[in-house]
């Protein structure tokens, strides 16, 4: 009976524990700046998810129709659009709590402390889900305002508004927070790997979670998108209004932002009633969260260096040192550098050297091997301009060292004593430059060949916006993981056929670039650029 009791008080303490752990996490993410952008970013969402009567641009879209904006369907269209940016975006947002205990020293507290790694975990789970959970919070209270706003309907059913959010959007951002956890205790997958993996995995899901065979309905949303379509199909019917093929696995069904030839048709629909099995898959996927966010506790160390497998990250405390325990370009090419005051020409071209061996450092021959495949097949391919996506996709985690190694190094006070910070930008910004041509070499040769001058343009302009994109972010933001998200997202828009976001030339209409003008993406490009020297100037001054 004694050891029942004091089993009980133990399990007692540890879930207080964890939870005291969850919400002063939260507390201390809820007080950056950045929570207040997030937050206004989820209002954004919810206003393109409910977007006017004449608009050409909408997130749910059934065979040319939509429903009339009453309760049920802002809430359902609002709780669709936030599970599904939200499962692969949210990510990137809640990925780092486990490494910044690491990097503010916090973690060896907790290892000192005798809290155990499966409550540890589960506190950072519970952490990033309140964060996920206060987004979609927003969404729930912009809803409402939304359908009020577009003036459709005035009936207000916090019921038929706020089920959806309950059904629809929190389990997948559940998993999500599991996911980061994950993550975060798996060597590889801790930095820019684990966030073109997860850009990966996420879209797989998403797409593949509408099949009916998917494991539990799929993931989540997409169980729920092909349950409410079959209502919406059955209130249309009811309706008389007949729509070929309206399945969410073919093309008359669309969840996302998309563009419509004209504006959308609309029909009454009064929502859905939530099934037993509905919620019963609803429960099990968060189940199976909470599963894969302790399973680390097989391997994770809980910040343990004599239970460390691997070697410790590189932190701001530890200028200098590399994860491999070697010295970073940074220092090498300082240490190195010859004596004397050589001629300008001469220095910039120097400079040049130096950052592009900076940029550079540490990638391996398999990485070159990659590119140089790429490079064939652009060769090889009939349209050249296919290839260029795929060329300009592979070095996205080099170009997101831009304008962010001397702060990860922790050199950036020794660097800003340089006198004029402009050059060694400059020098940075076109070391990015050059890596960009050197990768998409292979279908700028082949358009040259074949006299196609409008895809070299826009080659020339893609050529110039990414790396700046990259400084600006960088420089800007001060970590690699912004210019990460942004660019995945904005490449997967151009690789959709988006074409007012094709930087690079590879959507074609009749043969021809369908994308912005050369000239207008190399202003942008230049305005990143001075953007970027702006910040850094500043921060210089500061000093």
């Amino acid at each position: 009976m004694t050891a029942r009791v004091a089993g009980r008080v133990s399990a007692g303490v540890t879930a207080r524990a964890t939870v005291a752990l969850a919400v002063a996490d939260f507390r201390e993410r809820v007080r950056r700046p950045a929570y207040a952008l997030i937050l206004l970013a989820a209002v954004g969402l919810a206003r393109l998810a409910v977007p006017p009567a004449d608009s050409r641009w909408v997130i749910l879209d059934v065979g040319g129709y939509r429903g009339v904006y009453t309760s049920a369907w802002v809430g359902t269209a609002t709780a669709l659009a936030g599970a599904l940016w939200l499962t692969v975006g949210g990510f990137y947002l809640v990925r780092d709590a486990i490494g910044r205990d690491e990097r503010t020293r916090v973690g060896q507290l907790v290892a000192a402390t005798p809290l155990r790694t499966s409550a540890y975990l589960l506190g950072k789970f519970l952490s990033d889900f309140l964060v996920l959970a206060s987004m979609a919070a927003v969404l729930a209270v912009t809803a409402p305002i939304m359908q009020l706003a577009r003036g459709e309907s005035a009936a207000v059913d916090p019921v038929a508004l706020l089920l959806p959010f309950v059904t629809i959007t929190l389990p997948p951002l559940a998993l999500t927070a599991a996911a980061a956890v994950l993550f975060e205790t798996v060597p590889l997958l801790r930095g820019g790997v684990g966030n073109v993996v997860w850009f990966v995995v996420s879209l797989v899901l998403l797409i593949g979670g509408q099949s009916r065979r998917a494991p539990l309905g799929g993931l989540g949303v997409h169980a729920a998108t092909q349950w409410a379509a079959d209502s919406m199909r059955a209130a249309l019917a009811a309706q008389s209004i007949h729509v070929q093929g309206v399945d969410v696995h073919g093309r008359e069904f669309s969840l996302g932002l998309t563009a419509v030839a004209r504006p959308l048709r609309t029909f009454q629909w009064d929502g859905f009633s939530v099934t037993g099995a509905f919620l019963g898959t609803r429960l099990v996927l968060v189940l199976v969260a909470v599963v894969l966010a302790l399973l680390p506790c097989l391997w994770f160390a809980r910040f343990d260096p004599s239970r460390r497998l691997t070697a410790p990250a590189v932190t701001p405390y530890e200028p200098g040192v590399t994860a491999e325990g070697s010295r970073p370009a940074f220092l090498t090419t300082l240490r190195t550098a010859p004596s004397g005051t050589p001629r300008p020409g001469r220095a910039l071209r120097r400079l040049l050297a130096g950052e592009l061996r900076i940029l550079l450092q540490g990638v391996s021959r398999w990485w070159w091997l990659v590119a140089a495949g790429v490079t064939a097949a652009a060769f090889a391919t009939p349209e050249p301009a296919t290839m260029l996506p795929f060329a300009w996709i592979w070095p996205v985690l080099i170009w997101s060292r831009l304008g962010t190694q001397r702060v990860e190094y922790g050199v950036e006070g020794l660097l800003g004593a340089y006198p004029a910070p402009w050059r060694g930008l400059l020098a940075e910004w076109a070391a990015g430059v050059v890596l960009t041509a050197a990768t998409g070499v292979g279908p700028l040769v082949r358009m040259a060949v074949a006299a196609d001058w409008p895809g070299v343009g826009s080659w020339a302009g893609g050529a110039l916006l990414v790396p700046s994109l990259a400084l600006a972010l960088g420089a800007a933001c001060r970590t690699h993981r912004v210019f990460q998200v942004v660019y995945l997202g904005l490449w997967y828009l151009v690789v959709n056929g988006t074409a007012a976001v094709d930087y690079m030339g590879a959507v074609r209409v009749a043969g021809l670039p369908a994308g912005p003008s050369p000239l207008v993406v190399t202003g942008l490009a230049a305005a990143l650029l001075c953007a970027a020297l702006a910040v850094r100037t500043a921060r210089h001054a500061t000093r």
